[in-house]
């Protein structure tokens, strides 16, 4: 059965209205769609009549101008069996992982050509959003893993907020990093996404991101702000891997997560699951906030350190709860401390505060650049 291609997609989205017609995208989604016909006529590990492994593609732009949407069309409709998509960022700590569980007579480069063959046997074709490097540990690892991944024939695709030359811009010990820039620009085709509009920022400003009280009404604002920013797109779970603990995530799509109160505050998560989230998802939507009784205590203050997470990364919130902030916790022995979070939350709504751009991974991590 034929797959869905790109920019056919495309187009039948943006006759149907789930999206603008842009002509950067339908530029993008064009060599989307050439590279899914290579993936066709490509035979893998064939030993008669064996074509090389086509060229990846390297797709970076600003923030909200539809990279991951468009990867998410390509990856669907790509014609291949073993191929994966997934967060640059869990990807690398999943490989850190395997090194640190590894038999220590290894070298690290039997550990890392391990890794590799590891993952080439898994997928051939790997689409990474938000592919970013700001961590010291991944910058000595990535080069060495994507030669090993490129030498075994795998196909990458990637999404970025930056041009290969500004990766890891500033980083320490940069100068050992720039052979990986080199490589990349050698085995992938870069493209920039180069769409005027914010369509991310569009889609927050086009309706209320706040919505009270809980109630059929907040319910259907909760479903239409959903569809409007995942662009129609299929959720699909995904499950974080968070200090060796599993985070599960029901719902998600082109970087929007979808997530209850109860999900989230109820069961005993803390800040690093919430920085997590942060990270990994530039808008949550958060459904079902009750009224923060005295007795529901653990229940408050981990929704605090939740808000604390979202506005530190700038990330955005989307929200249905049962009273306005500011009488969201009004009695309790931490209601002086939510005061600030009822603050946080009023400045969450403002135009000032979607504008922003999320923080990247360094804020979290330590390392500024």
């Amino acid at each position: 059965m034929r797959l869905p291609m790109t920019e056919a997609v495309y187009r039948a989205r943006v006759a149907s209205g789930a999206l603008q017609r842009d002509a950067a995208q339908e530029g993008v989604a064009r060599r989307l769609e050439g590279l899914q016909d290579e993936i066709a006529h490509w035979k893998p590990g064939a030993w008669f009549g064996a074509r090389p492994a086509p060229r990846g593609l390297y797709i970076w732009g600003a923030v909200g101008r539809g990279k991951s949407m468009l990867m998410d069309l390509f990856f669907e409709g790509a014609p291949i069996a073993k191929k994966k998509r997934v967060h640059f960022h869990e990807f690398m700590l999943a490989r850190h992982a395997f090194l640190r569980q590894a038999r220590e007579r290894d070298t690290r480069e039997d550990l890392i050509a391990g890794a590799a063959k590891q993952v080439a046997e898994e997928a051939r074709l790997i689409c990474f959003d938000e592919l970013q490097v700001t961590d010291i540990a991944d910058a000595m690892l990535v080069g060495r893993l994507f030669e090993r991944l490129w030498a075994l024939d795998v196909v990458i695709v990637a999404t970025s907020n930056r041009a290969p030359e500004d990766l890891y811009k500033n980083g320490l010990n940069r100068q050992l990093f720039l052979p990986f820039i080199a490589l990349l620009k050698e085995k992938v085709d870069v493209v920039e996404l180069a769409a005027a509009r914010d369509y991310r920022l569009e889609g927050l400003r086009a309706a209320p991101v706040y919505y009270t009280p809980l109630g059929p009404a907040a319910d259907a604002s909760m479903d239409a702000a959903w569809a409007r920013l995942t662009h129609g797109a299929a959720p699909m779970p995904v499950t974080l891997e968070v200090q060796g603990r599993k985070l599960f995530v029901g719902r998600q799509a082109a970087g929007v997560a979808r997530l209850t109160f109860a999900e989230l505050c109820e069961k005993p998560l803390g800040a690093a699951d919430y920085l997590e989230l942060a990270e990994r998802f530039h808008t949550i939507l958060l459904e079902g906030v009750p009224r923060l009784r005295p007795d529901m205590r653990e229940e408050a203050a981990r929704f605090r350190t939740l808000i604390d997470a979202l506005y530190e990364a700038k990330a955005k919130l989307v929200m249905s709860a049962d009273a306005p902030p500011e009488a969201l916790y009004a009695t309790g022995d931490q209601s002086f401390e939510f005061e600030r979070t009822a603050s946080r939350l009023m400045e969450m709504r403002s135009d000032a505060y979607l504008a922003l751009p999320r923080r990247d991974a360094a804020w979290k991590r330590g390392v500024v650049e």
